[in-house]
């Protein structure tokens, strides 16, 4: 005796891939990282395969990996004030960093003078040390 059948999907529509914009698939992707949620429960809700979310999930992970660089903030140096009446006692001045750096936990000050390639051999070895 033949098994009934107990399930069946009926896809109505064009037929075709769905094209998911970078957005959806980055929102969808958090989704699945939330607690209470599992990555069955979530494909489902947006039509997907578990196997097709966890590619994304894999992508996700290595496009973080990928950009290490955060974004940089440039601040001007404060202006000189209006000379001062009587001026104060001349104090050793310790240089100000034109660059600084914090990767892993690790400051990182470069000044001015440094060379391009003392930069990226400071950067590589910072990132290796991670």
């Amino acid at each position: 005796m033949p098994e009934p059948v107990r399930r069946i999907e009926v896809f109505t529509g064009a037929g075709r891939r769905r094209n998911w914009s970078a957005a959806e698939k980055a929102a969808i992707v958090a989704e699945s990282y939330d607690s209470g949620t599992t990555v069955c429960g979530v494909a489902r809700r947006h039509g997907l395969t578990p196997q097709q979310l966890f590619a994304w999930r894999r992508q996700a992970r290595r496009t973080e990996s990928a950009s290490l660089f955060v974004p940089a903030v440039i601040e001007a140096a404060p202006l000189p004030g209006p000379p001062l009446a009587t001026a104060p006692p001349r104090t050793r001045r310790r240089k100000i960093p034109d660059i600084e750096l914090e990767i892993a936990g690790v400051e990182v000050r470069i000044g001015s003078a440094a060379s391009p390639r003392a930069i990226a051999a400071v950067i590589r070895a910072l990132k290796q040390s991670t």
